[in-house]
């Protein structure tokens, strides 16, 4: 019973939940200051046999959509992507320059430290729709990600 309730608490701290097929780990939204209008959530979803996200939403925001940042012509592009497919065991990556979760007309500053809800809405191959509530907390930047050590590289 300890080591099942360890486990939990591990996967729990290493922020991934887990509903029925759909794995997300490393969730987190972008911070977002009084005044400004939108901002970015992130995450990495995978599906064990295969699923397409076909919606979000969060009363953080009034629009909530997914959205791909992608180089054409040598300008980067941003569009709303309606659904985003899962291949079955793939790991898909939603990530500042990339595919990624679109806040728009925020409600509310997000500062660091804060969390925000935020519901996956995920279709499987049969149409079965299932739902994924979220608790993602606010950071500057990924959690976990490596702060470049003083003094590396950069020169006045």
């Amino acid at each position: 019973m300890k080591s099942t309730f360890f486990a939990a608490m591990l996967a729990l701290s290493a922020g991934m939940v887990s509903a029925q097929t759909i794995e997300v780990k490393n969730a987190w939204v972008r911070t977002a200051v009084p005044g400004q209008s939108g901002t970015g959530a992130f995450m990495t979803l995978t599906a064990k046999d295969g699923a397409k996200l076909v919606g979000v939403s969060t009363p953080v925001a009034d629009v909530a959509e997914v959205h791909e940042m992608k180089m054409e012509n040598d300008i980067m592009r941003m569009r709303a992507v309606p659904v985003l497919d899962l291949p079955a065991g793939k790991a898909v990556q939603l990530k500042p320059g990339g595919y990624h979760v679109m806040l728009m007309a925020l409600n509310q500053a997000l500062p660091k430290g804060a969390t925000v809800p935020l519901t996956l809405t995920f279709k499987d191959a049969k149409g079965q729709e299932s739902k994924v509530e979220l608790k993602l907390p606010v950071a500057a930047s990924a959690p976990g990600a490596a702060m470049p050590a003083s003094g590396t590289g950069h020169k006045h």
